[in-house]
């Protein structure tokens, strides 16, 4: 029982991923799994055996979210957005008992305050200028064309690890989002209908963005084990403002042309539903 509930924590980080404005790390706070996660990925060299046992599940559930559930979640964002957004919200909002009672006990002072409002506005900010998307780019498989996909995959995993900032909505804003999810989506129809050209077309994307993935969650965990070492107050200030904003950027990037009353009561149940499933998750 215990893994399949670790399972669907990871489908539920893996759809958070692919969903610009909300975070994968987000909702490793929110279901009280991030000190773990990040324990377990900075110990996985020293304590091999046990750090796979608990990371496996939660891996094996962000591929179903990412693989298997993409092109729903693509739907259900373009017919119901108010309402997938509004479930993710509730998600976020369920999860903040978890986070404050991280803090409680913690000296926080004027460090704390200083960062959690640096926090908050560092995720409304990103959601400002991201307003302002970015050109898809032409994805061609020159060598240069290989480093760019390698660095973006260290951008899109430092983003996905921090709580609060979509790393998502970054690959949006730099013209990569639309590529690299197309191409997941052509990979996962190639492997179905076992097109091995399909499937090596995607690799030569997909290789070099997954290595820059796995080298920026490793990087970006050790420094917030650092920080969560030296400074634990202000570091789950800060990680309660970028959860915090989180919602509020996520409002800020729908657009409300044809919501109706209806819209907004689904939304709410959904919001409810989201809330119970992350209060749930969120107890070990």
């Amino acid at each position: 029982m215990k893994t399949i509930q670790e399972i669907l924590r990871g489908v539920v980080i893996g759809l958070a991923n692919i969903i610009p404005g909300v975070s994968g790390g987000t909702m490793m706070v929110s279901m009280g799994i991030y000190d773990t996660i990040i324990g377990c990925i900075n110990s996985l060299f020293k304590d091999f055996k046990r750090c796979v046992k608990v990371l496996w599940p939660y891996a094996v559930g962000m591929a179903l979210g990412i693989l298997g559930l993409a092109k729903l979640i693509t739907y259900l964002l373009g017919t119901f957005p108010l309402q997938t957004n509004l479930t993710f919200i509730g998600l976020i909002f369920g999860g903040l008992p978890v986070i404050f009672a991280k803090t409680k006990g913690e000296r926080k002072g004027a460090a704390g305050v200083i960062a959690f409002v640096a926090a908050f506005a560092l995720v409304i900010g990103l959601q400002i200028v991201g307003e302002g998307n970015g050109q898809d780019a032409a994805i061609t498989l020159s060598l240069v064309q290989i480093v760019i996909l390698f660095v973006m995959g260290v951008i899109a995993s430092a983003t996905m690890v921090i709580p609060g900032v979509s790393g998502s909505m970054m690959l949006m804003l730099l013209g990569y989002y639309n590529p690299i999810v197309g191409t997941v989506s052509r990979m996962v129809d190639a492997l179905l209908s076992a097109d091995m050209s399909g499937i090596l077309a995607c690799c030569g994307v997909l290789v070099p963005f997954g290595l820059g993935v796995v080298i920026g969650i490793f990087a970006i965990a050790k420094l917030i084990e650092v920080l969560l070492g030296r400074f634990p107050g202000p570091t789950y200030c800060a990680i309660l403002g970028l959860v915090a904003a989180s919602p509020v950027a996520i409002l800020m990037a729908m657009d409300y042309t044809g919501v109706t009353m209806i819209s907004w009561i689904v939304g709410v149940v959904v919001f409810a539903a989201g809330f119970a499933a992350a209060y749930k998750l969120g107890g070990e």
